[in-house]
């Protein structure tokens, strides 16, 4: 039904700068919140940013003013991430969460690899 699809994954110095993007193919409602999430070896998934159809967004305490999230259109959010830090190291995932009648549905992409080493 949703079918969500990451692009940007690196290998970064500490310091660097990416850009993950994510588009979403299938049925798309207006009212799609969409963002990502993050897992790292041996920890729990964890938000990095969401973005609403409207354009508010909420962000992990570990990434304020360092990343930034948008939305071009209900199809595609993206993540500029500076300043990276070893510690951002994880598989990074694309959810789009869709409510009906109060309850949530999340989507899921596969996940793009970000490193940061040196």
């Amino acid at each position: 039904q949703v079918r969500l699809v990451e692009s940007g994954g690196d290998l970064v110095q500490p310091g660097g700068s990416l850009r993950l993007s994510c588009a979403a193919s299938g049925v798309i409602v207006s009212g799609d919140t969409m963002g990502w999430y993050r897992q790292a070896p041996g920890k729990q998934r964890e938000l990095v940013a969401t973005i609403t159809s409207g354009g508010s967004t909420d962000y992990g305490d570990s990434v304020q003013g360092r990343f930034t999230i948008s939305r071009d259109n209900v199809r595609k959010v993206y993540l500029q991430m500076n300043g990276l830090k070893p510690e951002d190291t994880a598989t990074y995932y694309c959810i789009l969460r869709r409510w009906t009648m109060g309850r949530s549905s999340d989507y899921w992409g596969q996940g793009t690899q970000v490193t940061v080493s040196s």
